[in-house]
C-alpha cells in the first residue's frame, strides 16, 4: 500500500526570535507546499517520529522508544495543545509488531508531545487531529541514547507492520539538523534542576515562561556570536542528507560521540528522520527530494525538509 514521507525540521523559536524576512518567508513558503503535498495524499494514517525536551518523558522512565496509545499536546512555545487523534487499537497492534521484531518498545497511554511533535503535524496537516495519528517517541536529548542503527531498525519494524495495514501512510520526522540549545544534562545539574529532569511535569507557568526566556536569550547570544553553544554544521547536515537519500544502511557506522562532536547535543534529533526513512524503506527503494537546507542561527538550528516516496510512485505523474 502507498507511503510518502515528510522530514522536517522544527523550532521552539519561531516567532520569538526570527531570521532575516527573506529566510523566513522561504520556509514558510517550503512549508507551504509540504502541506500542500499532505493534504492531496489525504493519508488515512499519519505515524509522526519525534523527540521530547523534558516536557513528557523525564528520567524517572526514560525509555529509547515509546508509542502513544493516546496523547495529548502541551502547547509549549505557541504550538498547539490538545489531544492527537489516536487510533489506539492500530497503536497497541503496532507495539505488539514491533516487539515481535525484537525492538524493545515502551506502551504510553497518556503520552504528552511537546513542539517537537505539534509543530510537525500543525505545518503538515494544520491541526492535531485532521488525520489519525500515532506519535512515535525517539530518546534524544537525555543519556544514554540508543544507537542510530537501533532507530533505523524501529522505522523498518514500523514500516513493515505499516505496508499491511491497507492504509494510505504519511511517515514524519520531525527534528534536527546539527544544533545545541540550552538543554541541561542530568549529570552536571545541581539539585533543583535535577529534580525538574527526574520528575518535571506539568510545571507552573511562570516556571515555562521563565525557561522560555532562556532559550530566547541564549538564542540572541548565539546569533550574536557572544554564545559559547556547540557551532551549526552545515558541511555535516549535508552529509546526513545525502545518507538518508541515497545511503541509509551508512548512519548505522554514525556513533553518538561523534554526532554530538561533530552537530551538537541535541543533534541526536537526527534519528527522528532515521526512523521515517527507515519505514519508507520496508516498502523497497525510495526516491527522495531535499526541500530545504539552510543553517538559520536565530534558531539555532541547521534547518531542512525533505520529502519521499517509494521509487515506483516517485515515477508516475502523481508525484511531485
Amino acid at each position: 500500500m502507498p507511503i510518502r514521507l515528510e522530514c522536517l525540521s522544527h523550532t521552539p523559536l519561531q516567532g520569538y526570535f526570527d531570521p532575516a524576512q527573506e529566510v523566513r518567508m522561504e520556509v514558510e513558503r517550503v512549508q507551504a507546499a509540504a502541506r500542500e503535498r499532505v493534504l492531496a495524499y489525504d493519508p488515512e494514517l499519519v505515524v509522526v517520529f519525534a523527540p521530547d525536551h523534558y516536557n513528557g518523558f523525564f528520567y524517572d522512565v526514560m525509555p529509547p522508544f515509546c508509542i502513544g496509545a493516546a496523547a495529548n499536546s502541551i502547547g509549549d512555545y505557541k504550538s498547539l495543545a490538545g489531544p492527537l487523534a489516536v487510533p489506539g487499537a492500530l497503536s497497541r497492534e503496532l507495539a505488539a509488531s514491533v516487539l515481535a521484531a525484537d525492538i524493545d518498545v515502551a506502551l504510553s497511554y497518556r503520552m504528552q508531545v511537546d513542539h517537537g511533535c505539534a509543530q510537525a503535524l500543525e505545518v503538515l496537516t494544520g491541526g492535531l487531529d485532521r488525520f489519525p495519528v500515532i506519535p512515535v517517541f525517539i530518546n534524544s536529548v537525555a543519556p544514554p541514547l540508543a544507537t542510530l542503527r537501533r532507530s533505523r531498525l524501529l522505522g523498518e519494524a514500523i514500516g513493515r507492520f505499516l505496508s499491511c495495514t491497507g492504509k494510505r501512510v504519511l511517515v514524519i520526522g520531525s527534528g534536527g539538523m546539527s544544533h545545541e540549545p540550552p538543554v541541561p544534562e542530568l549529570a552536571s545539574a545541581d539539585a533543583e534542576v535535577a529534580e525538574r529532569l527526574i520528575d518535571g511535569r506539568n510545571p507552573t507557568p511562570e516556571a515555562r515562561n521563565a525557561r522560555q526566556a532562556r532559550t530566547i536569550a541564549a538564542a540572541k547570544a548565539f546569533a550574536a556570536g557572544t554564545g559559547n553553544m556547540h557551532p551549526l554544521n552545515p558541511e555535516w547536515d549535508r552529509a546526513l542528507l545525502e545518507r538518508l537519500a541515497c545511503e541509509l544502511p551508512a548512519v548505522d557506522g554514525m556513533t553518538n560521540e561523534a554526532i554530538t562532536r561533530d552537530g551538537g547535543k541535541s543533534a541526536h534529533e537526527i534519528r527522528t528522520w532515521v526512523a521515517a526513512f527507515g519505514a519508507l524503506s520496508a516498502y523497497g527503494p525510495y526516491r527522495a527530494s531535499l526541500d530545504f537546507y539552510r543553517p538559520i542561527p536565530e534558531w539555532i538550528a541547521g534547518f531542512g525538509a525533505m520529502h519521499a516516496a517509494p521509487a515506483a510512485a516517485a515515477s508516475t505523474k502523481k508525484e511531485h
